[in-house]
């Protein structure tokens, strides 16, 4: 019997992450996921997939951890198939009121951690063979709209989305000759505890102006991830898929 393809995803305790999570589950993979603290949801699919699903509770910005867990769930699981950069934050202010500390903290958890979190990934894949009859290894960035349109109070935010947009783009072209798709997704603003602290004028604001005339939920952005960490995308690299509502 093949062995369950291995997915990791960081930020997999609520929001986006956790519906990513219960969604892999669902179709078959092996899960290792980590955030800064747990959630009763995450303990609760840990508990009904014992053996399938790995969650520690660890810092994107503390580099050896992340190392040493990739490295730890690749070896428990023969291998690793598909990285999903999910974690981040964001801190909601014009730029001229921004405190350095809120800066730092977008910029090591967005990107820093992103880019640290695929490395380690990459190192992994590289490593060893890849699981199943037929080989396809992926890395999918969780970016955003905001990366291309840009938001009034979200401009940093943006800035370390846009960023790792453009290391989708030259990792797709860097790892393809090894067999690994690096593609980025861009959701629209959701319903998450991310885009709880705008106003609620901008999110009635934002809603108006989308075509769906709707914030988005997660759900809704499950199966572009899908369908990136496929098969059915074998042939797709390098590209960002916007999940907008036609925003």
């Amino acid at each position: 019997m093949p062995t369950a393809p291995l997915t990791l995803i960081s930020g997999g305790s609520r929001g986006l992450g956790l519906a990513l999570v219960e969604h892999l589950l669902a179709r078959g993979d092996a899960v290792a996921t980590f955030s800064r603290s747990g959630s009763a949801a995450l303990s609760a699919l840990a508990k009904a997939h014992p053996g399938r699903l790995v969650a520690e509770p660890l810092d994107i910005t503390d580099s050896a951890a992340i190392g040493s867990f990739i490295a730890r769930v690749a070896d428990r699981f023969g291998g690793l198939d598909h990285c999903i950069a999910n974690a981040a934050i964001a801190h909601e202010g014009v730029l001229a009121t921004m405190r350095d500390d809120e800066i730092d903290a977008m910029l090591a958890v967005n990107l820093r951690g992103a880019i640290v979190l695929i490395r380690e990934c990459v190192r992994q894949m590289l490593a060893a063979p890849a699981t199943g009859p037929v080989p396809d290894r992926s890395i999918t960035v969780v970016s955003s709209v905001v990366a291309e349109n840009g938001s009034p109070g979200l401009s940093v935010y943006a800035a370390t989305k846009a960023a790792l947009e453009g290391l989708a783009r030259s990792l797709a072209r860097e790892l393809g000759p090894r067999g690994i798709r690096v593609n980025a997704i861009a959701p629209g603003f959701l319903e998450t505890d991310l885009s709880s602290t705008l106003p609620a004028e901008q999110r009635a604001r934002i809603a108006r102006r989308t075509a769906l005339g709707r914030l988005g939920k997660p759900e809704d952005v499950v199966g572009a991830v899908d369908f990136l960490t496929g098969k059915a995308a074998g042939f797709s690299t390098g590209h960002v898929l916007k999940v907008d509502g036609g925003g």
